[in-house]
């Protein structure tokens, strides 16, 4: 008799229950969620004059006893169903905030913007791909013939493919200051912020202004993402906008331009600076690093800009990614319990005290070694009282960036927030046409509900019909999307 492995019996069984077409329904409401939240309990919709029950829905009817809630994940290494999307919200907002739509005037295209790249610093030499003209250069043949203090070679020769598992690692990982790398890291967000102070106070200046002249003529506006390199430090790409003093609904004065933005902008990134707390390492001022990229926003494709759907499809590309593609993990090292210090009131024992999530060893991590000495460090440092306000261990699997992916200042455009309730109504609406329930009232209907947690993921069978249900899901939007476009 042949022997069947596990996962087969397991997707022979979901195929042939008597609920699947049901709960194939569900998953497919989700998108193919690869971890749907299962929640168990009931809801009532009651008219609030009279009492009436309008409807009533209740997971005892379903065939698993359980409703299938998307995960909502915007990693896609966590779930590519969810963070598909997440990037198409953020692709609609940043789009929004360029051209117009979701509650943003279509004027708005006529409105002064560029689009921004910040970067790092160096903290060392890493190996990297250098291209011209299409002929890949040797990765840094300067140094060939020098060696550091280590004696290993300070350059390298190697014309590295693409997907060459050296890139990004350091040319000697005893040189690399890894303790400033991770203090840059878990400052990132602070100097973004600084920057965005110092630019309003730079363009006051270049238009002979106060502040306070400036904020009551022009606002600033802006959406950015962080995108982590093979090095493992972030770049944030931006796109920033001048509006007038009611934002988006008004232009700026004539005088506050894309030359006032190109002017002000790297004067602003060069004036930040955050100093590190006190410590026996020494104090650092962290800065950006000196490469910076501005372009001007146009209304359509031009070898002098950047078009609106490149600059919005750009920043969702990143949206949801995370600091996975530098080689490390996604998920938390920490101990839950103690927050990874290793002492709960006493000494944790969930972790023992090592303040390391049980059942993990940093050693055995499958990172690459750069990624490694990065969490590392951020264990060590994180350790110190000096940079406990750093939370440094929880973030170490972000290599100690601590900051929001995506951020936008309150005007920009719509929220995702606002997205994700239209999608809601949307298909409730769906769902009650299909039930034949009127549209709600909701100064006249009262919609009660219950629900409590129940599980979470599916098993091995359910996975792989899952799977096969998000690409099918991915194949139809996809074609929605080229139809739209068409």
């Amino acid at each position: 008799m042949t022997q069947h492995p596990a996962w087969f019996t397991d997707l022979a069984r979901v195929i042939n229950a008597p609920g699947f077409t049901r709960w194939r329904s569900m998953v497919a409401a989700t998108g193919g969620c690869a971890n749907p939240i299962h929640l168990a309990g009931e809801s009532l919709v009651v008219d609030s004059r009279t009492g009436e029950l309008l409807h009533h829905y209740s997971t005892t009817d379903e065939p698993t006893g359980h409703l299938l809630v998307a995960c909502g994940n915007r990693r896609a290494s966590v779930c590519l169903a969810c963070s598909e999307v997440y990037q198409a919200d953020t692709f609609h907002l940043i789009r929004a905030g360029l051209s117009g739509g979701k509650g943003v005037p279509n004027t708005i295209s006529t409105h002064p913007r560029v689009f921004a790249t910040f970067t790092a610093p160096s903290f060392g030499p890493v190996h990297t791909r250098r291209e011209t003209e299409g002929r890949v250069r040797p990765c840094r043949p300067r140094n060939q013939d020098r060696h550091c203090e280590h004696e290993r070679p300070a350059g390298c020769r190697s014309r590295h493919e693409k997907g060459d598992p050296q890139l990004g690692q350091p040319i000697c990982p005893d040189c690399y200051d890894y303790p400033g790398a991770v203090l840059w890291q878990a400052h990132a967000g602070v100097l973004w912020h600084r920057f965005t102070l110092n630019a309003r106070r730079e363009m006051a200046r270049l238009a002979g202004m106060t502040r306070q002249a400036f904020n009551a003529q022009v606002r600033v506006s802006f959406a950015k993402v962080a995108e982590y390199q093979r090095r493992g430090l972030v770049h944030f790409h931006a796109v920033i906008r001048l509006d007038g003093p009611g934002g988006a609904t008004e232009p700026p004065p004539s005088w506050a331009d894309h030359r006032l933005l190109a002017h002000a902008i790297p004067a602003a990134v060069k004036s930040v600076t955050v100093r590190t707390p006190s410590s026996d390492l020494g104090q650092r001022d962290l800065r950006w690093g000196d490469q910076l990229d501005i372009r001007p926003i146009l209304l359509g494709r031009s070898l002098d800009g950047l078009s609106e759907q490149a600059v919005a499809g750009y920043i969702a590309k990143y949206a949801s990614k995370g600091a996975e593609s530098s080689g490390t993990v996604d998920y938390r090292l920490s101990c839950g319990q103690c927050k990874g210090t290793g002492r709960v009131h006493r000494l944790c024992t969930h972790c023992a005290g090592t303040g390391i999530k049980p059942g993990l060893n940093l050693d055995l991590l499958p990172v690459t070694d750069h990624a490694r000495m990065m969490i590392r460090t951020c264990w060590t440092l994180g350790a110190r009282p000096e940079f406990a306000d750093l939370r440094l261990r929880p973030w170490a699997h972000m290599l100690g960036f601590r900051g929001h992916f995506s951020t936008k200042s309150r005007n920009y455009s719509t929220t995702l927030s606002a997205l994700r309730g239209a999608r809601f109504e949307h298909r409730a609406q769906e769902a009650r046409d299909r039930s034949g329930l009127p549209a709600l009232d909701d100064e006249t209907t009262l919609v009660m509900a219950h629900w409590r947690f129940a599980g979470s993921g599916y098993t091995p069978g359910e996975a792989i019909m899952a799977e096969h249900i998000r690409q099918r899901v991915s194949q139809a939007r996809a074609i929605a999307s080229q139809r739209e476009d068409a």
